[in-house]
């Protein structure tokens, strides 16, 4: 029994001693495995012209839009249409009363008249003093008829007549301004529309007292016209999508009224400036609507195009990564890692636009991640490189 034990107890320490030699090697294995290159997909950096559309936010406006004020104080007679009231340019909206201007009318009218006889009674005075002046001029050539004192003092009086008839002459005509100017008063108490379209709003009725303080002061017009059968599309553009736009080009919308339905409009206009608070430009399109199906202050969808006149980089979505620094492709170089800082630009199709210090043809990690450093080792999947 005891040549057992001594045997037992001698196997148990050889064995003891066979596995304390195990975890070296484990570990050897394990650090190993841990220096060793990293195994990755990549894919080629892809360089061509981008050409896309992106969907953008964007408001129907009308092309005119006017409100209508009074240009003289009066009382409303009668309003000739209503909200939604299709208008000619130049059809009676309103008519107004303004009693005074009778009054103004008829004193005017009396004030051409007395100017225009004062004119005549100088005229007068002017020919007959004339012809007084001429004959002792006639007279005066014979000598001893008459003094020439008093053929001086008769061309003396002609010259004031001449100045009295000009001045009664500009009476007259100071006269007949006021009278005329009364009339385009009057003439204002008829309000017509400025231009075709349709009436938006209407806000006051007969009986009520207005005057032309109304626009100063920002009170409630009579009625709103705006010109319905061309509108406005407004398209803020974002600072970074302004370089490609070309007046003429024609734009793609849609609208919540006719889903699934496209209309066209060519850009028209171009701010040409950027809006410093929302940092974009506002561009128009010009909308036909002789239809008028579409409607003033609706939202739309613009599919706006999209293009570059340059070639530039594009990579997987996947392929670009970042940490708290930096923006960052994995650029693989002689089975290095090679971190490359980018600036991404449009995404289209699963694939992103990178500006950055790569080239067409770089081969970069498919799935980029951080626990990969700049200068680890890499090791290529086989049938990798490619998209």
């Amino acid at each position: 029994m005891r040549t057992v034990l001594v045997t037992l107890a001698g196997f148990a320490l050889l064995t003891a001693g066979c596995n304390s030699g195990s975890p070296d090697k484990v570990g050897g294995t394990a650090v190993a495995a841990a220096s060793g290159p990293t195994s990755v997909s990549t894919v080629v950096v892809e360089s061509k012209r981008l050409s896309t559309t992106i969907a953008l936010p964007a408001q129907l406006e009308p092309y005119e839009q006017v409100d209508i004020y009074p240009k003289v104080t009066g009382f409303v007679e009668t309003v000739t249409v209503d909200r939604g009231s299709r208008v000619k340019e130049g059809q009676v909206l309103v008519r107004l009363t303004a009693p005074e201007l009778v009054s103004q009318r008829s004193q005017a009218e009396a004030a051409v008249r007395a100017a225009e006889s004062q004119l005549a009674t100088a005229k007068a005075r002017l020919a007959s003093d004339q012809g007084t002046y001429e004959h002792m001029q006639a007279a005066a050539k014979t000598p001893g008829v008459l003094a020439e004192n008093d053929v001086a003092v008769a061309g003396q009086t002609v010259s004031a007549d001449k100045g009295l008839a000009d001045a009664a002459e500009q009476n007259v005509a100071a006269a007949r301004e006021s009278l005329k100017s009364v009339s385009q008063a009057e003439a204002y108490l008829t309000i017509t529309a400025p231009f075709a379209g349709v009436v938006t709003t209407r806000n006051l009725h007969p009986g009520a007292l207005i005057g032309p303080a109304s626009g100063a002061g920002g009170a409630t017009p009579i009625l709103q016209i705006v010109n319905d059968r061309r509108l406005r599309l407004v398209v803020p553009i974002p600072e970074a999508q302004v370089g490609s736009i070309k007046v003429g080009q024609l734009v793609s919308f849609s609208v919540p009224a006719y889903p699934g339905q496209a209309f066209r409009a060519p850009i028209a206009r171009i701010a040409e400036a950027m809006d410093v608070n929302s940092r974009t430009m506002p561009v128009e399109l010009d909308v036909r609507n002789l239809e008028a199906r579409l409607s003033p202050g609706s939202f739309a969808t613009v599919k706006w195009p999209l293009e570059r006149g340059y070639p530039t980089m594009f990579v997987p979505t996947t392929a670009v990564t970042n940490d708290q620094q930096h923006t960052f492709v994995i650029r693989v170089r002689n089975d290095k890692a090679e971190w490359v800082t980018v600036q991404t630009g449009q995404t289209v199709n699963g694939e992103s636009e990178v500006f950055g210090d790569l080239a067409g043809g770089d081969q970069v990690v498919k799935i980029a991640t951080d626990a990969i450093h700049s200068g680890d080792a890499v090791r290529v999947q086989s049938g990798t490189a490619g998209h």
